[in-house]
């Protein structure tokens, strides 16, 4: 059974209201669900709370979830990113007092920040391109779209030490390339 069919499974059970399934359930995308509310909130302590109402939400409306149409980590994923959304557009802005507005500071880079970053970037990529292009697809996936070891291990269909022992390598070739 894939990861995508064992989730849908849980979320089938979890409309049952099987707890156990609802733990599993958890500890297979949570880490994942919480990426994507830090990728939309930029806030640590936010997105834990977000995080806790997902799965809430997840309890309450299991049984909303049509098998076949979506899998069941992109129907997670949805509510997650929509739940989110909701937080983030919730936000209060920030009232200032119009005297101190001489006191305000600009939140954009410099020029020169800004320039230094995207030579940082480029420099990344350059180096992302020297690793192998399932061992950058797996740094990528864990480092910048949130993907726990594990699902990056089903993904490409290999062991979960073998995407360890290529993470641990290609961070080891980036720093060396970096250091250049």
């Amino acid at each position: 059974m894939s990861s995508s069919e064992e989730i849908g499974l849980l979320i089938s059970k979890v409309a049952m209201r099987d707890r156990d399934a609802f733990r599993m359930l958890y500890d297979r995308t949570s880490a994942k669900l919480f990426g994507v509310c830090l990728r939309i909130l930029k806030d640590r302590e936010e997105a834990e709370d977000v995080l806790q109402e997902v799965y809430v939400k997840v309890w309450n409306k299991a049984d909303r979830f049509a098998t076949g149409k979506a899998s069941g980590i992109a129907w997670l994923a949805a509510i997650a990113r929509n739940q989110a959304i909701d937080r983030y557009r919730a936000r209060k802005p920030v009232a200032l007092n119009v005297e101190e507005m001489d006191d305000v500071e600009d939140d954009m880079p410099s020029p020169e920040a800004s320039t230094v970053a995207a030579d940082e970037r480029r420099r990344i990529n350059l180096c992302l391109e020297e690793l192998q292009p399932n061992h950058a697809s797996v740094v990528k996936r864990t480092y910048l779209s949130g993907w726990s070891y594990q699902e990056a291990a089903d993904e490409l269909g290999v062991p979960l030490n073998t995407v360890k022992t290529w993470i641990r390598r290609s961070l080891l070739a980036l720093r060396e390339c970096m250091n250049r």
